[in-house]
């Protein structure tokens, strides 16, 4: 509305919409690659990105931005680009959209439980934990890379301000330690573009969202079975296989996998159901699915706390 331009700047993918920017992104890396030549691309892009930092000067000489706004740049692009950025003397702001700030796996779980070994840049404890996906190299090479950008390169100390969608986060990573300017914004959707609808035409319940490890979905899919309801899972993510199989294996016949959907066709979705379902085992962080569900007229059933926490 105030005519203000954005320019954008990303990875390679052939998910991404069409962009004038293109030819500025870096190249596309896939981290479930695990070929030699894949895993030392991805290593060193997670580390530092050269090529990032070379291709984002070229947009900021080209387009000469006022404000730099960044949103998980943590390994597929590396936060490389913030020297090039201070480098112009533009100001950044920096969104958190989850605990990579102050955890080397950036979900303070490990194990199973809450962890908040990481507190006050204990990263090594990444590497006793095997935190990334069971792995001791995986997560030796996270630790790498916090020890690298928190402790030789202080690289987040170039960043102005911080935006966190919830005061817990924004309380957790300060009682972990981090130091940065940390305001709460919280997450919202445009009211207008939603019909409230308080009633349900079906007997289910719904899930919408990332489908990884830590949301609880297959806490949620034992919570079901053989119980007179149908749970509709709406989504992608890493463990989508792994959940079907489950589904298979386990002859679970009251879970229904919808791939991902969005607009209209997942509004429609969750307005057949009763209610929506956040079975989350992690600090969640103002997801937006619980502000939708809200605004079309739905219940949220949550997950109560965690208490159980992996201290020093």
């Amino acid at each position: 509305r105030h005519k203000h331009k954005v320019s954008y700047f990303s990875m390679d993918h052939p998910s991404n919409f069409p962009s004038e920017f293109d030819k500025y992104f870096i190249s596309n890396v896939d981290y479930d690659d695990y070929s030699t030549k894949n895993i030392i691309k991805a290593s060193g892009r997670m580390l530092y990105s050269f090529e990032a930092k070379k291709k984002i000067s070229q947009l900021l000489d080209n387009e000469k931005p006022d404000l730099v706004h960044l949103n998980n740049i943590y390994h597929q692009i590396s936060p490389s680009i913030i020297h090039a950025i201070k480098k112009r003397n533009i100001s950044i702001v920096m969104s958190l959209r989850d605990y990579k700030l102050v955890c080397a796996s950036y979900s303070m779980v490990a194990n199973g439980s809450i962890c908040e070994r990481c507190k006050d840049g204990k990263y090594f404890s990444c590497i006793l934990e095997k935190c990334v996906k069971d792995s001791r190299a995986k997560s030796l090479l996270n630790a790498i890379e916090m020890y690298l950008h928190h402790k030789i390169l202080h690289i987040y100390n170039f960043v102005d301000i911080f935006i966190s969608p919830s005061r817990f986060l924004r309380n957790k990573v300060q009682e972990m330690g981090f130091k940065g300017r940390v305001e709460y914004l919280p997450n919202f959707v445009e009211v207008d573009d939603y019909i409230p609808c308080y009633s349900s035409s079906e007997n289910s319940i719904c899930y919408f969202g990332r489908l990884s490890k830590e949301k609880g979905i297959e806490t949620l899919i034992d919570a079901v079975k053989g119980v007179n309801i149908t749970l509709k899972i709406v989504g992608d993510g890493p463990i989508k296989d792994a959940l079907i199989r489950k589904k298979i294996d386990e002859k679970i016949d009251n879970v229904e996998f919808k791939g991902y959907i969005s607009g209209k066709e997942l509004k429609d979705e969750i307005k057949k159901s009763i209610a929506v379902v956040g079975p989350s085992q992690w600090y969640e962080n103002n997801p937006r699915s619980v502000i939708e569900a809200f605004v079309l007229g739905k219940p949220v059933v949550g997950a109560r706390e965690w208490k159980s926490t992996r201290l020093n």
